[in-house]
Formats: structure tokens, C-alpha cells, sequence
């Protein structure tokens, strides 16, 4: 997200989340990181990365 991190517009995160998404924003390393712990567990999960 940059040097600063900017929260999703709220709208956007309810139909997400309404969907069952659940949505993280963090820094690239903490992502990749997340990313990889969950994929182990055997979870569905899905990461993107946009540079910024």
C-alpha cells in the first residue's frame, strides 16, 4: 500500500466481505508471508499484489 496504508472504501469492503470475502491490506513481505501460512494450512486464499 505504500509508505502509508489506506483502508478499502467501506462499500467496496461490505460486498467483499457480503460475499465472503474477508480482505487484509498489508505490506508486501507481511502479504507474501500471510499468503504462504495460510496455503500451507490448506486454506483458499488469494493474494494481490499492485505496485505502487
Amino acid at each position: 500500500m505504500g509508505a502509508e496504508i489506506a483502508p478499502l472504501e467501506a462499500g467496496f469492503r461490505a460486498t467483499l466481505e457480503e460475499a465472503g470475502i474477508g480482505v487484509e491490506i498489508m505490506a508486501s513481505g507481511p502479504a507474501c508471508r500471510t499468503y504462504n501460512v495460510l496455503l500451507s494450512e490448506g486454506r483458499r486464499v488469494g493474494l494481490a499484489l499492485l505496485p505502487v
